[in-house]
């Protein structure tokens, strides 16, 4: 088995920092992509520090990944060697269960197997991800990258872009509706993008009054600093949608209200703290409270096409691999438009 470079974390309290370790050679239907461009979720840090509690150690984290295929195996029929190849959250599933059977691979009732820290069922041990110099995966979780689109801003689509399109596609967003972002973060902005780009009015929530000007340029209609009473107090009763994509802990009420009957506020942000939700701000409305992860295969292949119509890409900055825990540090503080990616290149 052929030795990789990558980088890892050995604990949850340690830098992350050189890592070598094996992958698989090709199977049959396996596809081997040397990584040109790698996206940093905050996912990854959450995982890196182990606080979702389920972080087996050593981990290469890394699932929005772009890169150049230099191998197929031999009943390979999508792809050709050459060709440009993208990965994104999940490496496989069971492929059998009603989930998987509709397209819908990361609600498989079995669990998804994810790019990284997930039992690899093919050389034991958990799985390892794109901060590393190549990967492995079966063609049938790889997606084509479309050609007119700039690879380092390409590479967050693979988590941010499908995060924030599964749902707006799903509660079928367009034009006539008014749409809330909530938070302008990796997330948000993508939701702003893609919101505005499927023709709905969009209004970016934030807590921030510095970011307007970037949110109107993002797409936004109206930006509302949400700590700001007579300015949410406009809006009560008001939105088909609301799309929440913040991660840390807050109170989700105030959105509520600002639904109007029938409408419907889907968390995307997987804040450490649950959020309360005060009864009769549902009732009394019929509003729905709701949540979406990630999306599909065919659907990430639908979100990457439809990005290459529009010409949407994430706003990033790009960062070589020896920079990863100083840009974690940023990212904490928010010190990022909006999306940090790795140029592999950097990677001895």
């Amino acid at each position: 088995m052929p030795e990789v470079s990558g980088y890892a974390a050995q604990n949850a309290k340690s830098a992350l920092a050189p890592f070598k370790f094996n992958r698989r050679d090709p199977g049959p239907k396996d596809i081997k992509i040397d990584i040109l461009f790698c996206g940093v979720c905050h996912s990854d840090l959450h995982t890196v520090r182990n606080e979702w509690t389920n972080t087996v150690y050593p981990v290469v984290p890394g699932h929005e990944v772009v890169g150049r295929i230099t191998k197929l195996g031999a009943l390979v029929k999508k792809f050709k060697e050459g060709e440009l190849a993208a990965v994104g959250c999940m490496v496989d599933s069971c492929r059998t269960c009603e989930s998987c059977k509709e397209g819908l691979e990361q609600y498989c009732e079995a669990g998804f197997i994810g790019t990284y820290n997930t039992p690899d069922k093919h050389l034991g041990g958990m799985t390892y991800g794109g901060y590393s110099k190549s990967i492995v995966v079966d063609e049938a979780f790889v997606l084509t990258v479309p050609k007119n689109l700039e690879l380092s801003g390409v590479a967050p689509l693979l988590c941010a872009g499908i995060t924030t399109y599964s749902p707006l596609h799903h509660w079928k967003v367009g034009p006539g509706q008014k749409v809330g972002i909530v938070g302008l973060g990796g997330l948000g902005h993508m939701g702003v993008k893609i919101a505005h780009a499927l023709g709905a009015h969009v209004v970016l929530f934030t807590t921030s009054p510095g970011k307007k000007d970037d949110a109107r340029r993002l797409g936004a209609d109206e930006v509302v600093v949400s700590k700001n009473q007579i300015e949410m107090d406009k809006h009560l009763n008001s939105f088909h949608f609301i799309l929440d994509t913040v991660s840390a802990p807050h109170d989700v009420n105030p959105y509520l209200t600002l639904l109007r009957r029938d409408g419907t506020l889907t968390l995307v942000g997987a804040p450490e703290k649950d959020p309360t939700v005060t009864p009769f701000n549902l009732i009394t409305k019929r509003r729905q409270f709701a949540g979406s992860l990630i999306g599909g295969i065919k659907e990430t292949q639908e979100m990457l096409d439809f990005c290459a119509e529009r010409n949407i890409v994430s706003d990033v900055e790009v960062i070589p691999i020896q920079e990863i825990n100083e840009a974690y540090e940023r990212m904490l503080r928010s010190d990022v438009k909006y999306r940090f990616v790795i140029d592999m290149k950097s990677l001895a």
